[in-house]
């Protein structure tokens, strides 16, 4: 097993000790190897992203349980491996996403790559984002679309 399987591996086991998003969050500040996580952050998943440096994670984010970051794909392997020959003419795809401030990802929802999440939005459980989610949105579905705005369910929540 290479260096980078049992480092992923102990990570998953250190965040399954614990059940404080708070903390689970700043261990992965110190040791997850994001190309950015921010400050005052949530982290609920078990599962570790498997290219983490392509995931920015801003301020301010909360993620609840059973969240999927999806970095890449692997269609590579799927035309590399046709009958017809394929070859290994196509390379592995992949793409960053970006998580700005003030974001809530709702549970078990999938966040695919060259996604932006922009700062004050809402992402409802289960939904599956594909395209950039603008500032103050709340989206749900799959695909994801816009549904409502973050000030009328801030709003809501003081009542």
């Amino acid at each position: 097993m290479n260096v980078k399987r049992l480092k992923k591996l102990a990570m998953i086991i250190k965040l399954s000790l614990s059940n404080d998003g708070y903390k689970k969050a700043e261990y992965l500040k110190k040791h997850g190897n994001f190309k950015q996580f921010g400050d005052k952050n949530f982290w609920y998943p078990r599962i570790i992203p498997s290219d983490t440096e392509l995931i920015s994670i801003h301020n301010n984010v909360k993620v609840a349980t059973d969240v999927y970051f999806c970095t890449h794909d692997v269609l590579h392997n799927l035309f590399n491996d046709e009958t017809s020959g394929g070859g290994s003419k196509f390379s592995r795809y992949f793409g960053e996403i970006e998580i700005y401030d003030n974001v809530f990802i709702g549970a078990r929802s999938t966040i695919m790559y060259n996604v932006k999440i922009g700062p004050n939005a809402i992402v409802a459980a289960n939904s599956v984002v594909t395209k950039d989610v603008p500032e103050g949105a709340v989206v749900a579905g799959n695909p994801a679309r816009i549904i409502g705005k973050y000030e009328t369910i801030k709003f809501k929540r003081l009542k």
